[in-house]
């Protein structure tokens, strides 16, 4: 009797009075219906780096060029050993205290997809999804640090397979093999990718939400590279419905979060939306900011 008591208390503190997010209208609350204003930062350069923010972006732009670079210098194995400390130490328990303590709420992780799958040209078998516990790992860690101290961790596929759009730096995007876009392949693996990471993060309350593609930016049927003149986006909206449903099959609890062409700005042909707890997140940089 005092072991189903004890049991039932543990229960009730880790999802009675559990903090999962959900969508009310134009609010984010939790689930005791409190509104919840999300102040975060993003975790930039541990799984993924970016050349325009290592200031490479001249000479090596995506972060497959900047190895590249690193290997002519101190060789493959001196290269690939110096990712390995530099994973292992990019981010820890104390640099999430830490930023606990500046007044944070949550944390965005930008995820490479290379952690947690093989690319597709490296896959044994055509549309093969092999697993690699280095991602997952790093996330769980990283969860970890988030829930003991109360944030939220938003997941954010930051470099799809292939690559998601015509600015090569933020997504690691190697021009001599096909897109995200040019392949059936890699969103067929996108897909897959999402619904492993969800059925693992299910049940998590302090996961804040699901960022399905960071700033797509192609250019689908206009002539803005970048997408910011499309009008339909259609190819976008298909590929992300189709995520939050293979997501829905095994998660119908967390947010999903979308994002526009154009680095996020623009959502023409989007509408009906298809999921009722989803979340917009738009990019708008070099601008000043206001209080809200």
């Amino acid at each position: 009797m005092k072991r189903a008591i004890l049991l039932s208390a543990f229960l009730l503190s880790q999802f009675g009075t559990s903090q999962l997010l959900k969508t009310q209208g134009e609010k984010i609350i939790n689930d005791k219906g409190e509104n919840i204003q999300l102040r975060g930062l993003g975790l930039g350069g541990w799984m993924l780096q970016e050349g325009y923010m290592l200031k490479t972006a001249d000479f090596a732009g995506p972060q497959y060029k900047i190895k590249e670079k690193i290997a002519e210098l101190i060789g493959e194995d001196g290269m690939s050993e110096f990712y390995k400390a530099y994973l292992k130490n990019g981010i820890t328990r104390q640099d999430i205290n830490f930023l606990k303590k500046a007044g944070f709420n949550s944390i965005r992780l930008p995820m490479h997809y290379n952690l947690y799958t093989l690319p597709i040209e490296k896959e044994s078998k055509k549309g093969e999804n092999t697993w690699l516990e280095e991602g997952f790992k790093m996330t769980d860690d990283l969860l970890k640090w988030c829930a003991d101290n109360k944030m939220y961790l938003i997941l954010d596929l930051h470099a799809a397979p292939g690559g998601q759009g015509n600015d090569v730096n933020i997504s690691d995007n190697d021009k001599s093999k096909p897109s995200l876009w040019e392949s059936e392949e890699n969103q067929k693996k996108t897909i897959a990718l999402w619904k492993k990471l969800a059925e693992r993060y299910k049940d998590s309350p302090w996961i804040g939400g699901y960022d399905l593609i960071n700033e797509p930016n192609i250019n689908f049927t206009g002539k803005n590279i970048n997408g910011t003149d499309e009008m339909s986006n259609a190819p976008l909206w298909k590929l992300q419905k189709e995520i939050t449903e293979a997501i829905r099959t095994v998660d119908k609890k967390h947010i999903i979060i979308i994002e526009g062409n154009g680095w996020g700005n623009n959502y023409n042909g989007l509408t009906p939306l298809w999921d009722d707890n989803m979340v917009f997140s738009f990019h708008k940089y070099w601008n000043n900011n206001d209080d809200a």
